[in-house]
């Protein structure tokens, strides 16, 4: 049977330093970060998306007001997180 222990990587350049291998093992290969403009980006597009679907063949209007409710409160969670990004630097 195969061991349950994670071998460490060695002299890997990709790894960032702040990342440990035994807890993040996909880290060895470049695939451990953020990537705060694609979470950006994915973001207004879902909020553009939410708010398109208020078009259609639907009577009630309460589904309106849930839908542009969550695209105003993504909106506002992505133009927070742009003022406090700016502010860090």
């Amino acid at each position: 049977m195969a061991g349950t222990e994670l071998d460490p990587a060695e002299n890997d350049p990709v790894v960032a330093s702040h990342v440990d291998t035994a807890e993040v093992p996909s880290a060895a290969w470049g695939w451990s970060g953020e990537a705060p403009r694609a979470s950006q980006i994915a973001g207004f597009v879902v909020a553009l998306m939410l708010l398109a679907m208020t078009i259609g063949n639907h009577t009630g209007r309460i589904e309106d007001l849930f839908l542009v409710g969550f695209a105003v409160a993504i909106f506002g969670i992505l133009i927070r997180h742009a003022i406090i990004s700016r502010q860090d630097r």
